[in-house]
Formats: C-alpha cells, sequence, structure tokens
C-alpha cells in the first residue's frame, strides 16, 4: 500500500544547515600533493630560517641591535608570519585535494597572506631608503635614526599594509579560492568595476610605486659610491689621513647595501609570476589562465619568505658570528671558523679600547668628541667592517689606519712627557 500522503496534507521537505562547497578542478591527485610537499618544505625553511635571525638580531647579539636592524627584524617577523599562516593550511587543503576550511577561514587565510605580503614590500622599501640616506648624507645620518623613529616607520608600514588588506572584507573585492582551489586570495579573475579597480590600485601603490622608490634609491648609491670613490682616490694621492677610514667605512656600507639589494631582487622576482598572472586576468584575459598558472606562482611568492634567512645566513657576517657563537651546531653547518666566530667581538673591543686611551689623553675637555666617537662606531656596527678587512686591501688600510693613531698618540704622549719635563 502506498502511504504516502496526497493533497494539501502533503509533507514540504525542507534542508536545513546546507553547507557552502567549494569548487574544485579535474587535476591529478599527485599535482595536490606535490604543491603540498613544495609547500611544507618551505614553510619549516621559512620558520626556523627567520626565527634565527629574529633571535640573532634582536635579544643576543649587541652588535647587532641597532635602529636600522629593527627593519631587517620586521622584514624577518612577516616573512615568519607568513609561513606560520599559510604553511599548514595550504599543506592540509592540499592533501584534502580542495578548501575544507569554510568561507570565513578562506578570508582570514587571503587577508594574513596579504597583509604579511604588503608589509614585507614596504619593510623593504624603508629598508632602502634606509641605505640611501645613511650611504648618500653619512653625517646628516649620524644621530637621526634612533631605535624609537625606526618603531615608528615599522607601525607605518604594518598600518600601511592593514589599510590594503582590509577592504575586500568590506565589499570592494573579496577573497576567494584561487589556482587549484586549495588556497584564497583576493579575487583578481572576475572582470567587475570593484575588482577591476582594487587590483589596479594594489598594484599602484602597493608594488610599482614602491619598487619605483626602491630603484631611485639604488640609482642614487651608485652614483654616490662613484662619486666618493673617486674623490678618496684624490685625496688619498694628496696623502690625506682620514681618506682610508673614511673609505673603509663606505666599503662597509656599501656591503651592507648590496646585501639589501639581494634581498629586494629576489623577493620582486618571487612576486613577479603571481604579478603576471593577476595583471592578465586584470586586462580581461582569465580564460588563458590555467589552475596551475595561478597556484604555481602563488606557491612562488609563498617561496619569498625563506631569501631573508639564506641570504643574511650567506653573506653577513655578524650574523653568521653570531650563529655560530649561540647556535654552535648550525655554525659548523655553515663552516664558520673558530676565528671568524668571535671576529666582531674583539674588534668592538679594540676600538672601544682605543676611543678609551684617547679620552684619557685628551683629557676632559675632549670628551664629549670621544663620546661623539663612540655613538658613531655604535651607529656603524652593523656594517661587515670584519669581513672587509679579511680581503688584502681591508688588512692594509686598517693597518695604515692603526699605525696612524698609534703615531698620533706616541707623539701626543711625548709632547705631554717633554712639557712636563720642561717645567721641572
Amino acid at each position: 500500500f502506498n502511504l504516502e500522503p496526497r493533497g494539501p496534507h502533503k509533507k514540504k521537505t525542507t534542508v536545513k544547515n546546507v553547507k557552502i562547497v567549494f569548487p574544485t578542478v579535474n587535476v591529478p591527485a599527485h599535482a595536490h600533493y606535490t604543491i603540498g610537499v613544495v609547500i611544507l618544505a618551505v614553510g619549516i625553511t621559512g620558520m626556523l630560517g627567520n626565527f634565527l635571525v629574529i633571535y640573532a638580531f634582536s635579544s643576543r647579539s649587541r652588535s647587532l641591535r641597532t635602529p636600522s636592524n629593527i627593519f631587517i627584524i620586521n622584514l624577518a617577523v612577516t616573512d615568519f608570519l607568513m609561513c606560520l599562516t599559510q604553511t599548514p593550511i595550504f599543506f592540509i587543503t592540499s592533501m584534502h585535494k580542495h578548501w575544507i576550511f569554510g568561507k570565513k577561514g578562506c578570508e582570514l587565510y587571503a587577508f594574513c597572506g596579504a597583509l604579511f605580503g604588503i608589509c614585507s614590500m614596504m619593510t623593504l622599501m624603508v629598508i632602502a631608503v634606509d641605505r640611501y640616506v645613511v650611504i648618500t648624507r653619512p653625517l646628516a645620518s649620524l644621530g637621526v635614526m634612533s631605535h624609537r623613529k625606526a618603531l615608528c616607520f615599522v607601525a607605518a608600514a604594518w598600518l600601511y599594509s592593514m589599510g590594503w588588506s582590509l577592504p575586500p572584507f568590506f565589499g570592494w573585492s573579496a577573497y576567494v579560492p584561487e589556482g587549484l582551489m586549495t588556497s584564497c586570495s583576493w579575487d583578481y579573475m572576475t572582470f567587475t568595476p570593484s575588482v577591476r579597480s582594487y587590483t589596479m590600485l594594489l598594484f599602484t601603490f602597493v608594488f610599482f610605486i614602491p619598487l619605483f622608490i626602491i630603484i631611485l634609491c639604488y640609482c642614487g648609491i651608485f652614483r654616490a659610491i662613484r662619486h666618493t670613490t673617486r674623490a678618496i682616490s684624490k685625496i688619498n694621492c694628496e696623502g690625506r689621513r682620514d681618506s682610508a677610514k673614511r673609505f673603509h667605512k663606505m666599503r662597509s656600507e656599501w656591503k651592507m647595501a648590496k646585501i639589501a639589494l639581494i634581498v629586494i631582487l629576489l623577493f620582486v622576482i618571487s612576486w613577479a609570476p603571481y604579478s603576471c598572472a593577476a595583471l592578465t586576468a586584470f586586462a580581461g584575459y582569465a580564460d588563458l589562465l590555467t589552475p596551475y598558472m595561478n597556484s604555481v606562482p602563488a606557491v612562488i611568492a609563498k617561496a619569498s619568505a625563506i631569501h631573508n634567512p639564506i641570504i643574511y645566513a650567506i653573506t653577513h657576517p655578524k650574523y653568521r658570528s653570531a650563529i655560530s657563537r649561540y647556535v654552535p651546531y648550525l655554525g659548523m653547518l655553515l663552516c664558520i671558523s673558530g676565528r671568524d666566530r668571535y671576529s666582531s667581538s674583539s674588534l668592538q673591543s679594540t676600538r672601544r679600547s682605543t676611543l678609551t686611551s684617547q679620552s684619557e689623553c685628551k683629557g676632559t675637555g675632549r670628551h664629549r668628541t670621544s663620546s661623539q666617537s663612540e655613538s658613531e662606531s655604535a651607529h656603524f656596527s652593523d656594517t661587515e667592517e670584519d669581513c672587509s678587512s679579511q680581503t688584502p686591501a681591508g688588512r692594509h688600510s686598517s693597518a695604515d689606519v692603526k699605525q696612524v693613531r698609534h703615531a698620533s698618540q706616541r707623539s701626543k704622549v711625548s709632547g705631554h712627557n717633554a712639557g712636563a719635563f720642561e717645567r721641572t
């Protein structure tokens, strides 16, 4: 018998708690697994490497706790948070082959990626401007950048990044799944006025303008280095005493600028494929982009978080010596000798004793000059003086400076003794 009610007494079926099903793409399973393993390796490397940078630059090594290095610490913080918030979720969704964390999870994931990525770009721009000021205006920059001012610049970078990351929550564009539908980003594929205006302004004020400022800063740095090298070569011919010291300081600052330039170039190169994909969709050719053409550039962009610690582990002598002192096993992996391990500390103690002896010889009337020289040496403590002194030219110039200093001190002491003898 058919017991199903009919007519006006028929029950109406309703569906409750319907979950939003995110779209999927028809790709082989090994594609998801491969991307998941790659992003996991990138995330683990980035978290460990950037944690070591934060640890070395902020807590243990005194020579690395300078105002300019606050920007490097902030860059490491943004990269660490990028790996921490993106890697586990991306890996889990890749293993499930689709997005499993819902709409709110997608929005929060994409917001974190946008916030930390934009803040990294702003920090790199600040680093370039700082290097430009230090190299092109060395005397005017002394004492200008304090820890408080550096923290203010860092806070401004975070607020600026927050201002460009929040609009998708309020209807200007949106945060949606992308690529293989296992990660989320802002919507650059939809061809609507809201999406296109946000994409255009985002690239203008977050990518192209900061990149233009970085290029201008390094063009100015190259010009200043060239003019200073020519001027110092002329001064050397005249036999000026301060030329070797000035040339040594310029070489050290240029070394730091080159390290920052390498970090910036690798960051821009990492984000270039992702930018090309987004601009292609912005131009109205989104149908040309395959899921792989969206996901692979996203993985490359997230891999920019590992460049900073790797570069500093290879090229930054003070960072290498600090890591070898406080993490000895890692120092063995980096092939750091015992001589390089304590080079920076011995250099600082030598300079400190020199300043002390000068202040004793000059008396109380010259105490301000000695303290100013000591603050100047602290201001430039983030440079690689120990690295340049390892080269033959660096050793020769530093030896000349030391001989000049010792000769001047001996002449002052002998003059003082002679005066005392005449008075007696």
